[in-house]
């Protein structure tokens, strides 16, 4: 095992950590000061060099902070975890800034150093395990047999121009699938132009997937290639095809049959080479049963169909992601990647992940931002993990208020039931006029229906930032509901369901929250 490196120009401080960790069989190599640490660096193999450094702050002939900064420029993966007085705490922020591991104040408890030291050691021997793995399969999107069948299937399909229909909840990357099949085609040299059918208004989804001409209609000056000639010789991926209008179907399917279609406002044919693979999270089939999607369409897309499981079916492949996108969330941010402890991986690996692999990356990016430490504990997980229990498979941001708020809203299978009042047991629905006369009837509520707020806030950013990048344009309103309702409930479970008692104590009129129960569903 590779040595632990300590810097520190107080000997008795080196002599108690060596032979603590000696105790550990823990080998060790010390240093006085940054300068030793540096040039031994410079020598150092990958066999002797450090497997962690532990530094002091303060050290005549250098500090520890700008020997961890050149440190990470060398070693950008060695763990560091920096000593500090009480009076240096301001310093352990610039430490955990400048990519530090932990920090070790000074005295310190010789257990607990062991243990921290310990901990660093572990983290960094699993990591190198990680980057080997990820280094050998960059490619890899999960390792459960799921994900193995996708592989195959997109092996076999190497060497096809075949049109692919890939189906797979919203997040779960059907696109990265569709690069992949790209990738790995004869087309691989050819451009790959993806389109989100349903992100874009129907009145102008025929020109972005057809181009026109100059003058076909207002604003159209100069003439436009849609993305049919921008795949030429290449790959379209059509994403939430599902979505796509009922007209434009017709015209998808003209050219598909034959190749050739026409640029709005043109009269000359145009003829693209393009191979298409299409993507849904809907059922298609029950789509075509109630004539939203065209039969002959369907049978036409739908050659070949790959199922990608949603992140729920792969829980094994949690960790491996996890730390895939700690890493590039790192990079993209510019900071050092953050470790997770195996703790933190399990917790993540009982939350249902509503929005598959898309929502993991959320939450890994908010780790990089939001996490204290270097090392990622169970404590420091979002409130949509920690609080899973509360409201399990709500997206995220779900803490702060029920999923549904109509018809059965709190999340639960309870519906308008779950409202009943106490002493008739009629559902809170039964007078829909109500009024003065029943503004005060109490409301049972059951109580795993109010979750912990922990971090509300953080919750809400992360919803709106999952509601805006899946396109939404109802986001403000979701929202409003959400929060309008969870405040109402709070209070009503905080005056035992009393409605008059709530309506003071929101600082609203009785009228505007039974006004307000009635418009969000919480009847």
């Amino acid at each position: 095992m590779k040595p632990i490196w300590i810097v520190d120009d107080d000997q008795s401080i080196r002599f108690v950590l060596e032979k603590a960790l000696l105790r550990e069989d823990l080998p060790t190599r010390s240093f006085t000061n940054p300068r030793e640490v540096l040039q031994a660096l410079e020598t150092a193999t990958d066999e002797d060099g450090p497997q962690i450094l532990v530094s002091d702050i303060r050290m005549p002939g250098g500090s520890g902070l700008d020997l961890l900064g050149k440190v990470k420029e060398m070693h950008p993966g060695l763990p560091v975890i920096i000593m500090t007085a009480f009076s240096d705490l301001d310093s352990a922020v610039s430490a955990f800034q400048g990519g530090a591991f932990e920090y070790l104040p000074k005295p310190f408890d010789l257990p607990k150093a062991v243990e921290l030291i310990r901990r660093a050691v572990e983290e960094s021997q699993r990591e190198e395990v990680a980057e080997e793995r990820m280094a050998a399969a960059p490619e890899m999107l999960g390792q459960a047999p799921a994900m193995q069948d996708v592989f195959r299937a997109i092996g076999r399909l190497s060497q096809s121009n075949v049109t692919v229909m890939i189906t797979g909840e919203s997040g779960s990357g059907k696109e990265l699938v569709a690069r992949a099949l790209h990738k790995h085609s004869p087309r691989a040299n050819g451009p790959f132009v993806a389109i989100n059918t349903a992100a874009i208004p129907k009145d102008l989804l025929e020109s972005e997937l057809f181009g026109h001409e100059r003058g076909a209609f207002t604003g159209a000056q100069t003439m436009r290639r849609g993305r049919f000639e921008q795949a030429d010789g290449g790959t379209l991926f059509l994403d939430e095809i599902g979505d796509m209008p009922f007209d434009l179907q017709t015209r998808l399917l003209r050219v598909l049959s034959d190749g050739h279609f026409y640029r709005v406002g043109g009269h000359n044919a145009v003829k693209a080479q393009v191979r298409v693979i299409a993507a849904t999270h809907q059922d298609l089939e029950q789509r075509v049963r109630d004539g939203v999607f065209r039969e002959d369409l369907f049978h036409r897309l739908n050659v070949i169909r790959l199922r990608l499981p949603a992140l729920r079916e792969r829980v094994e492949d949690v960790p491996m992601l996890t730390r895939h996108f700690l890493q590039q969330s790192a990079k993209q941010l510019g900071v050092e990647p953050k470790r997770i402890s195996d703790a933190a991986l399990a917790q993540l690996g009982m939350f249902s992940f509503p929005g598959n692999v898309r929502q993991l990356e959320n939450v890994c990016h908010w780790l990089t931002v939001m996490a204290p430490a270097q090392v990622i504990e169970p404590k420091d997980l979002p409130p949509e993990v920690v609080g899973t229990a509360a409201f399990n498979g709500s997206s995220l941001g779900h803490v702060m208020a029920p999923a549904r708020v109509q018809g059965t809203a709190l999340g639960t299978e309870a519906g308008a039931e779950a409202l009943a009042d106490p002493v008739s047991g009629a559902g809170a629905g039964a007078g829909a006029g109500a009024g003065a006369a029943d503004a005060d009837r109490p409301i049972a509520l059951p109580a795993d229906a109010l979750g912990a707020g922990r971090g509300w806030e953080l919750g809400l950013e992360a919803e709106a930032l999952e509601l805006l990048a899946n396109d939404r344009h109802d986001v403000w309103d979701v929202l409003s509901r959400r929060f309008e309702s969870k405040l109402i409930l709070t209070a009503l479970h905080n005056t035992r369901g009393r409605r008059i008692e709530a309506a003071q104590k929101l600082g609203i009129g009785r009228n505007t929250i039974t006004r307000k129960i009635q418009e969000l569903g919480l009847e």
